[in-house]
């Protein structure tokens, strides 16, 4: 099975192209700045992940992805090679997008944009604490579908 699923940052914003012919379709690449979550030194350090996505997923990319949004993506790892101008064989490692989604509100990003973007069915950022949880009314546990 090869799944990818990474949580970061754009480092930049999307580079948009369009494939030639008949049936255009975007093209989207950007690099995202993924967290290590542990270090010897306890210095943060972040891996910078390549990747890549097609036609519905490069226009979403496009239209709403600029560098420092933070994203959830899903994908797979695909490699391959190339030689260069030079005659060099120039291996590729990208993550091609089959998925991606916001991984935190306008609001908490530190947009400077009026304009507020909240995904459906999730709590608005007036409902959530301090910590980013959002508080439940008294009296709801015996409707949670868990315990």
């Amino acid at each position: 099975m090869n799944k990818v699923i990474l949580m970061g940052r754009l480092t930049r914003d999307p580079e948009i192209r369009y494939s030639q012919g008949d049936g255009q379709m975007a093209i989207a690449r950007y690099t995202l700045a993924v967290d290590r979550r542990f270090n010897r030194n306890g210095d943060q350090t972040a891996d910078f992940i390549s990747c890549v996505a097609f036609g519905r997923s490069a226009e979403f990319a496009e239209k709403y992805l600029k560098q420092g949004t933070k994203i959830v993506a899903t994908g797979r790892i695909q490699t391959g090679s190339y030689t260069n101008k030079d005659g060099n064989k120039v291996y590729t490692t990208d993550v091609v997008i089959e998925d991606q989604e916001f991984a935190e509100s306008k609001a908490s990003s530190g947009s400077a944009s009026g304009d507020s973007y909240q995904p459906a069915g999730r709590p608005s950022p007036s409902n959530a604490s301090a910590e980013g949880f959002m508080s439940i009314p008294e009296g709801i546990e015996d409707d949670l579908p868990f315990k």
